[in-house]
């Protein structure tokens, strides 16, 4: 599979997907989204892929923004088209159905803020910066950061980032709940494998029913989030990965687990 603006690199069960347009941070035209989209739906379809990790080429910058140049083009119309279609691969991202890590590398700006949203857990170098500075365009965030934001980190907090267009550092941005931890630059990618072979020796089923739970949960009231928890688990129960698990346990052995 050949792409011109990331790459797309598949090994012990992780794949890797690195935005790659370092002359220009790593900003986001539509044909770079495109190219995610078919990544993240290979990703999505191979049982062999257990984990994602997400990052930008170079180490300056994660994803810095959207292409200024080709946002300037849109009117009403092809603006909404234009908003749908990232919000698109974004929820692609985020209900994958295996996590995705974001290493955010650098600078993680506007729609490079909201990808990193998207993933299901976010790790950040000691230079990286993040931010929702649309506003100082004359837009507002259009990839969900209206949304995700202030579900992560509360209204008032949210609020303050997206209507001033603040920068923050990776420390501020560990201090709100914004990312899960902050590391050296050269220990953002072995800290995400990390994580990502801890995920990988578990349940494929359960990490997958566990992640529906949360994504689907907060949409839902507390009741109606309990419900479909009970719902997921009882499918859980009926699985053979549930055999495995219990059975490893009791006779103190690692579990086999297949995904079915």
């Amino acid at each position: 599979m050949t792409f011109e603006n990331i790459l797309l690199e598949k090994k012990n069960a992780i794949a890797y997907v690195t935005v790659n347009r370092p002359k220009v941070l790593n900003a986001l035209n539509m044909a770079t989204m495109e190219e995610l989209r078919t990544a993240f739906t290979d990703i999505k379809n191979d049982s062999a892929i257990r984990v994602a990790i997400l990052t930008g080429s170079g180490e300056k910058a994660f994803i810095a923004g959207a292409d200024i140049g080709e946002l300037a083009k849109h009117d009403a119309v092809s603006g909404k088209e234009y908003t749908h279609r990232g919000q698109s691969v974004l929820d692609l991202i985020e209900n994958l159905g295996k996590p995705v890590i974001a290493c955010i590398n650098g600078f993680a700006l506007g729609g490079g803020c909201e990808i990193a949203m998207a993933c299901t857990m976010r790790l950040a170098s000691e230079n990286a910066k993040l931010g929702q500075p649309e506003v100082k365009l004359g837009i507002i965030p259009g990839y969900g950061g209206t949304q995700r934001l202030p579900r992560l980190v509360g209204k008032g907090i949210a609020m303050q980032l997206v209507l001033s267009g603040e920068m923050i550092t990776a420390q501020e941005a560990y201090r709100i709940g914004l990312v899960n931890e902050v590391t050296a630059a050269a220990e953002l990618i072995p800290r995400a494998e990390a994580i990502a072979q801890k995920i990988i020796a578990n349940s494929p089923l359960a990490v997958q029913y566990a992640m529906e739970a949360v994504n689907k949960g907060l949409e839902l009231t507390l009741s109606d989030g309990l419900y479909l928890e009970a719902v997921l688990f009882s499918v859980a129960c009926s699985s053979e990965d549930k055999k495995e698990g219990t059975a490893a346990f009791l006779e103190k052995r690692p579990p086999q687990f297949k995904g079915k």
